[in-house]
């Protein structure tokens, strides 16, 4: 319910309570129900002879008479006649004069006035709403851009890492601060500038950043706030909010997702008269039609930017791109810092450590491992935040939360103990796979237990060995199962997809294989409504069967090198798995005591 609707509500029910609590009064104070016995004046007089009445009392025309068992009696005389008239005088009996009751005269209009005075006000809060209704169908078409709090600017030093971004920008806010610096020389900055890159990085934190460094008004809405099912209301929308960002130049408008209308055309949805087209047609309109002397930059943003229109992407709209990548180690530890600015830390607290065991994670994702970490210190009752709760953040971000209320039966504990000690000791024995930090039998997320391991650096190009290694590691839990208890359970089945999808890419994308450097598996994407709905190979048969074959190979070879790594180092394999059903979680200093007993790397390339 809108606030308005629940605002009218709130009065017609406060009115409905006055009026009852005023016909309520009235009744109240209205004549009493044990009314008097009505009489003729006569029949006074000859009470008041006899000695009977011992009060009279005269209001106006009407007299009432209280005879000595305290019965009233009331008659009514003439305007022009008195009581002497009737023989009444004040030596037989008590008179009192009284004016008319001039409160039962309020008490009627009361009760006359006040409903009818209510019920003007339900009617005029009725013509009220309705002409709020009516202004809000006449304002369907303006924009529901936000602008941001001049209060709450933010600027590149409150974001962290992205430093070739920020250098990008840079010349956008010293343009918007200066734009006759870069007229006099004839130049022309971007219109539009597009940041793209994987969700979480930073992108509208980054265009809030610029507002907040040039000190402009900053417009913000999601790309989806145009659309709408009437025909024709997002490009009305458009045109309000590029009107209102001139009105105020210079300014920043922030168009968030805006693959959502940004899609390419011609998809075959809707033809030239799609809603989402028509609020295309309109952006592609107002960016190309700014005036050169209109300081408006507009920032979008988008996960998607291989789907975008062509039209968006021409010099004279959205020139600029911005790629926006995940941060690096450094710029891990500067994003940490500023999560943690007012968070109190335990002195044991290591930020770099942090970012060592992150990797790959993006800012959003490094604010919820801190923000984990605050809500576990809490829930211990704890004054600062320790480096165990950052462990357990980490963890729980990457890997689900512990589900600790999940009671395995003996034979199936050993098992999985047996399947995570598999991939831990290939872990450690292959020399391309990043260190083994923890081994778990506890249950995460939809796992049974998981075996933990962290890169020592960060690594942007990934060797063929890597990835053969990689395979082995996957199937080691398998390849333990199969050697300890001569049978295989459903537990690999993730494993297994991992590793299919790694030797599969090897030998499409990465040319890792003996069809040679040669990507193989185009697809060609079938499109309706908006998504990919399908893709059919552009190989042959012949090929296709090639590519599956070296895919088999690749996976048969893994297998072999696991079961050969786990039958040399059996020993190990049993003081491991032991040590799981004991403890249930191995860390740092147990698995250095275990592993360290291994007889050695078992190197493997080529698929050998």
């Amino acid at each position: 319910m809108s606030p308005r609707n629940r605002f009218s509500r709130q009065i017609v029910s406060i009115l409905t309570i006055i009026f009852l609590a005023v016909i309520g009064w009235a009744i109240l104070l209205g004549p009493n129900t044990s009314r008097p016995e009505e009489v003729g004046i006569s029949a006074i007089a000859t009470q008041v002879q006899e000695g009977t009445i011992t009060k009279i009392v005269v209001e106006g025309n009407k007299i009432t008479a209280t005879t000595k068992d305290e019965k009233e009696l009331v008659a009514y005389k003439e305007a022009s006649e008195g009581l002497k008239d009737y023989g009444i005088t004040s030596d037989k009996v008590t008179i009192e004069i009284k004016n008319p009751d001039s409160g039962a005269i309020w008490t009627t209009l009361l009760s006359i006035l006040v409903p009818f005075g209510l019920l003007l006000l339900v009617l005029w809060l009725m013509t009220r709403q309705a002409r709020g209704a009516n202004t809000q169908a006449m304002s369907f078409g303006r924009s529901t851009a936000r602008v941001a709090d001049p209060q709450k600017r933010t600027t590149f030093q409150d974001v962290a890492g992205l430093k070739n971004a920020k250098q990008e920008l840079a010349e956008i806010v010293e343009f918007l601060k200066t734009p006759e610096k870069f007229r006099a020389l004839g130049a022309e900055i971007p219109r539009g500038v597009l940041l793209f890159g994987p969700a979480g990085v930073g992108k509208t934190l980054l265009a809030k950043a610029v507002a907040g460094e040039a000190e402009v008004p900053f417009f913000t809405l999601s790309a989806s706030e145009f659309v709408e099912m009437f025909v024709g209301v997002g490009a009305s929308r458009v045109r309000d909010l590029f009107q209102k960002a001139k009105r105020v130049a210079p300014a920043v408008i922030f168009i968030d997702e805006l693959d959502a209308v940004g899609r390419q055309r011609g998809t075959g949805l809707g033809g030239s008269h799609d809603e989402r087209e028509q609020t295309l047609n309109q952006i592609l309109v107002e960016m190309d039609g700014f005036d050169t002397d209109t300081n408006v930059i507009i920032l979008a943003a988008t996960n998607r930017p291989d789907v975008l229109d062509p039209a968006l992407l021409r010099p004279g709209r959205f020139d600029r791109k911005v790629a926006l990548d995940v941060p690096d180690r450094t710029e891990r530890v500067e994003i940490l810092q500023v999560h943690t600015r007012n968070k109190p830390l335990a002195k044991t607290v290591s930020l770099d450590e942090i970012a060592r065991t992150t990797p790959g994670l993006a800012g959003a994702d490094l604010r919820n491992i801190v923000n984990e970490a605050a809500i576990l210190a809490a829930r211990d009752n704890r004054k600062q935040i320790e480096q165990k709760d950052f462990r357990s953040a980490i963890e729980k971000v990457m890997l689900g939360p512990e589900r600790a209320n999940h009671i395995m039966g003996d034979n199936e504990k050993k098992i999985v103990a047996y399947h995570e000690a598999g991939h831990a000791i290939i872990g450690h024995a292959l020399p391309e796979l990043d260190d083994v930090h923890k081994v778990s039998i506890v249950s995460r997320g939809m796992a049974l237990g998981f075996t933990l391991s962290l890169p020592t650096e960060d690594r942007r190009l990934i060797p063929q060995a890597k990835f053969e290694q990689e395979i082995v590691q996957l199937l080691g839990g398998r390849a333990a199962e199969e050697l300890i208890f001569d049978q295989v359970t459903t537990g690999a089945s993730n494993d297994l997809e991992r590793a299919t999808a790694i030797a599969r890419s090897m030998v499409t994308i990465y040319g890792m294989s003996a069809l040679g450097p040669i990507k193989l598996g185009e697809r060609e994407e079938m499109v309706f409504l908006g998504r990919e709905m399908g893709m059919h190979r552009m190989n042959s048969e012949k090929v296709a069967a090639q590519i599956d074959e070296q895919v088999s190979q690749i996976i048969a070879q893994a297998w072999k090198k696991a079961q050969a790594i786990l039958k040399t180092e059996i020993e190990t394999l049993h003081r491991m798995a032991a040590l799981l059903l004991e403890k249930e979680t191995l860390e740092d200093d147990d698995l250095r005591t275990i592993l360290g007993t291994l007889k050695g790397t078992h190197a493997t390339s080529g698929g050998d």
